[in-house]
């Protein structure tokens, strides 16, 4: 039986502008950590759980963007996180906050580097695991399977698909851990993508070092990520056998919540543009959404609804329509990452 993605060498990308991509690999190459974005129009006093709290944008009022309807967050890497037009106190720096495939928990880093998951409301809180003396992470995700295994309609046969999975550095090491979604004061292990075909051990592999920028998305498990050193970015998938396969140049990919498309980061022409592609369809599907592009489009994600995608600017966030038919909108002043709660 063959992997849904086709076949188990990677997928070739070719592009008409292949000129221009010194700089694929997106903005985040020489530092995959997302570092706490410092001078963001966050709050300054202190809030519980579903508190107001804000300060003016410089040059003018803040624009929160945030609502129950748009279902979109963004943290900043301080306590603070924006969601539902307001700015609720974590009680903890809150690096990189992702949600997990029903929104009733968060997941990020927290003010000691570990990996924490939390209710919306800030409360509830569990360090998932501890990060070694030396290591830092970034980027946490919920891997998600949503629809049963071949039928299997046991409760071991998605088990294996909750995890979290996220980027770590140690000594400029890149690697994927994982860890169960349960687990508390754990241990994550080194998720090391690879291709398997029938045990034939000649099957081309992927790059073994150098991943990071993990997005799980899709209903079987797959897993997006980037490799710094090859400046491409693949999706892992394990649902009938693990198969690694190649989308081309970029970075920071983001996989939809059908797994039916992926956004990524790819330089062109001095800024950082937003591409989509379907795994399914192969290169030809590649669309630059944001062929005009004057500033630079970093960190997108998926709306539930996978109609929207949110980005991050120097300016703040912005969102778009996933097919590209209308230019970005700025919503919100707030200078974070983006992430859409479920």
């Amino acid at each position: 039986m063959r992997n849904r993605f086709g076949s188990a060498a990677a997928i070739a990308l070719t592009t008409t502008v292949s000129a221009v991509l010194l700089t694929a690999c997106g903005p985040d190459t020489s530092d995959p950590v997302a570092a706490p974005t410092s001078g963001a129009p966050v709050a300054t006093g202190s809030a519980g759980p579903g508190g107001k709290t804000g300060s003016p944008a410089p040059g003018g009022k803040e624009i929160n963007g945030t609502t129950a309807a748009n279902h979109l967050t963004i943290s900043t890497g301080t306590p603070t996180v924006a969601l539902n037009g307001t700015t609720v106190d974590f009680g903890t720096a809150v690096r990189d906050l992702a949600w997990s495939p029903d929104g009733k928990k968060a997941v990020f880093i927290n003010g000691d580097g570990d990996l924490m998951t939390a209710n919306p409301d800030g409360g509830g809180k569990v360090v998932v695991a501890k990060h070694p003396a030396g290591e830092t992470w970034s980027h946490p995700t919920w891997q998600r399977a949503t629809k049963d295994t071949g039928g299997d309609t046991s409760a071991n046969a998605t088990e294996r698909f909750r995890n979290l999975v996220f980027a770590s550095d140690k000594g400029g090491t890149l690697r994927l851990e994982t860890i169960p979604v349960k687990s508390v004061g754990g241990t994550p292990e080194v998720l090391t993508p690879h291709n398997s075909e029938g045990g034939n051990e000649n099957i081309p592999q992927p790059p073994q070092a150098g991943n990071t920028w993990a997005n799980a998305g899709g209903q079987r498990g797959e897993i997006a990520y980037a490799n710094t050193p090859a400046g491409e970015v693949f999706i892992y998938d394990t649902y009938i056998r693990p198969n690694t396969h190649s989308m081309g140049k970029g970075s920071q990919p983001a996989l939809s919540t059908d797994g039916e498309h992926l956004v990524f980061v790819r330089s062109v022409n001095g800024h950082d543009h937003l591409f989509s592609r379907s795994p399914l369809d192969g290169p030809k599907s590649e669309k630059d959404l944001t062929p005009s592009a004057t500033t630079d489009y970093t960190e997108p994600v998926w709306s539930p609804d996978g109609r929207t995608i949110a980005a991050r600017t120097p300016d703040g966030i912005v969102t778009l329509p996933s097919d590209g038919s209308a230019a970005p909108t700025q919503v919100s002043t707030i200078k974070g990452l983006p992430s859409y709660r479920p």
